[in-house]
């Protein structure tokens, strides 16, 4: 089954990435106080489609091209089974059968500043 998940163009240093993934749709909207995020007005935001046999591929390609000169960001995808969270130089794959999985991630997260309220990942299956 196809990863499927969003990716925020801003958080990215090089864009060519995106060559690799299909994008679903794309919408843009207003960054709020809550983000955190006070260097960008708006951002971009791809929900994305990747083939189950890219998923690893892609995933450290993210890896290599997340942006870091304002802080840390994170991208992530799923399918059914497995969720892929990445980090500048980093990726995660949780089983989503394994919801504890889902700890070591945010305590990485937390280590690089991202505050814990956008750390939040779901083991729910979605239709």
């Amino acid at each position: 089954m196809n990863y499927k998940g969003v990716i925020i163009e801003e958080s990215l240093e090089n864009t060519d990435v995106l060559k690799d993934v299909t994008i679903l749709g794309t919408k843009v909207e207003q960054v709020t106080e809550e983000y955190h995020t006070p260097h960008l007005k708006q951002w971009t935001l791809h929900t994305i489609e990747i083939p189950e046999d890219r998923g690893e591929e892609v995933a450290q390609k993210l890896s290599k091209v997340l942006e870091t000169s304002h802080g840390h960001w994170y991208a992530d995808f799923r399918n059914q089974q497995f969720h892929y969270i990445i980090f500048r130089n980093k990726v995660f794959k949780v089983d989503r059968g394994n919801p504890n999985g889902y700890e070591k991630v945010k305590r990485y997260g937390i280590s690089l500043g991202i505050p814990e309220h956008q750390l939040t990942f779901s083991s729910e299956i979605e239709e």
